[in-house]
C-alpha cells in the first residue's frame, strides 16, 4: 500500500495511477490522516453471463403466482 499525502498525489499523479493499474492501492492522505482510498475498478465481464445457473436449485411454489391479499395490494398503491 502506498500512503501519500494529496500534494504528492497532484503532483504525480500518473506515476500512481500507474501503480494502481498494476494492483496496488493508493492511501491518500490530508496532513498524514488517511481520508481516501485508490484503487483499481474490478474488470469488466469480457463473456455474457450463462442463462440458467441456478436451474434445479429452487422451485417457485404455484401459490405464488396467487393474487395478493387486499390488505398487501392497498399498501402497494399507498392507500394503506
Amino acid at each position: 500500500m502506498i500512503k501519500l499525502n494529496i500534494h504528492q498525489a497532484k503532483t504525480h499523479l500518473s506515476r500512481y495511477l500507474a501503480r494502481v493499474l498494476q494492483g496496488e492501492i493508493v492511501l491518500l492522505c490530508k496532513r498524514n490522516s488517511p481520508i481516501a482510498e485508490i484503487r483499481r475498478l474490478a474488470t469488466k465481464r469480457t463473456r455474457r453471463r450463462p442463462i440458467g445457473l441456478a436451474k434445479n436449485q429452487f422451485s417457485i411454489p404455484k401459490s405464488f403466482f396467487d393474487p395478493l391479499p387486499s390488505d398487501v395490494e392497498r399498501g402497494f398503491r399507498g392507500e394503506g
